[in-house]
């Protein structure tokens, strides 16, 4: 983010778009997405779902040839991501340009904040622990066939709780620290292209024979884009590990770097295992999607069987992690703002 008369690459823009990350990730900490705005007006990320579902039905058909289908999934996934881009790259430069810089930046921070999930996930995954503590296991099934994509009915209570905690450690990369790094590098466009890609690999990425060849450029963009934030995250959770009762910061670690590419995901695996071994669980393993097993071997050493008491501890940790995180974005924007010039 620049203000007029300021290098484009210089040490003040830099601190700039490291004050929009922070003042994001402070936005969605303290108050998330409120749900009047949702029911109003959607999520962006909801906005972008429908340009993704628009592009599939015209460019994706059964009909079309295997090759014509991958290339126009690189023609969507351009259109996906770079529209969104060049509009929050308006906005960006337009408002430092019209606006005095802290109000400039305090409104980008609002609008990046809506991007991160920090709080949404902690909700939505203590939703899960709440649903097995009143509900039991039909109380569990329900809350987490919302944020995983196994069938719920083919899970026992361990399996609720397992599923609940590897989309905890999961999200905590791609919907947390992913695009928080993609925001402090580039502000407000990097965080809009960071979700972009996401949300097209999350509906079209994936190995079905329709998406195959469709969905191949989304997933092969995300995979990379997340390589750097799903290793921190794994960082993170090791170093969370140190500050949760009964948590273990060592076969964390270790469990990360001995079992993460063992994980289907180049990516998922490090956050996964990082969370099995601070937990002393076993996560991933077998399971179903769409009525097939997916035979995916284990990560962690510890124990298949996990109840109530294992989510909250995963939930502590996962606070913990965000703290950390937190301190860490701290630590980095002192250091820009000591280093830049009056």
């Amino acid at each position: 983010m620049l203000q007029p008369g300021r290098k484009s690459w210089g040490y003040v823009a830099i601190a700039d778009t490291l004050i929009l990350a922070a003042g994001a990730l402070a936005t969605d900490a303290l108050f998330g997405y409120p749900d009047r705005l949702f029911r109003l007006a959607g999520h962006p990320v909801s906005w972008i779902g429908a340009g993704i579902a628009r592009l599939d039905r015209r460019l994706n058909r059964d009909a079309m040839p295997e090759r014509r289908r991958r290339g126009n999934g690189v023609l969507a996934l351009l259109i996906l991501a770079g529209v969104p881009t060049l509009l929050a790259w308006g906005l960006q430069h337009g408002m430092a340009a019209v606006l005095p810089r802290p109000l400039a930046l305090g409104l980008l921070a609002v609008a990046a904040g809506t991007l991160l999930a920090q709080r949404s996930l902690w909700q939505h995954v203590r939703a899960v622990l709440h649903g097995l503590e009143r509900g039991g296991l039909a109380g569990g099934r329900t809350m987490v066939s919302r944020i995983v994509g196994r069938d719920p009915d083919t899970l026992d209570a361990h399996g609720v709780t397992r599923a609940a905690i590897e989309s905890l450690a999961e999200n905590f990369s791609d919907g947390v620290v992913a695009p928080l790094l993609w925001c402090a590098a580039f502000g407000l466009p990097g965080i809009v292209f960071y979700k972009a890609v996401n949300t097209a690999d999350s509906m079209i990425g994936h190995l079905s024979p329709r998406y195959r060849s469709f969905g191949w450029a989304s997933a092969r963009l995300d995979d990379l884009l997340n390589l750097p934030a799903s290793r921190l995250a794994a960082f993170w959770l090791v170093l969370a590990a140190f500050l949760a009762r009964g948590a273990h910061p060592g076969h964390a670690a270790a469990t990360a770097w001995r079992d993460a590419g063992r994980h289907r995901s180049p990516n998922a695996g490090w956050p996964e295992a990082a969370m099995a071994g601070a937990l002393g669980l076993r996560l991933a393993g077998p399971r179903v999607y769409g009525g097939r097993l997916v035979a995916d071997p284990w990560l962690g050493r510890g124990a298949a069987e996990a109840g109530p008491t294992e989510l909250r501890r995963a939930l502590a940790l996962y606070v913990r992690a965000c703290a950390v995180q937190a301190a860490a974005m701290s630590l980095v924007l002192a250091s820009a703002l000591a280093g830049s010039p009056a």
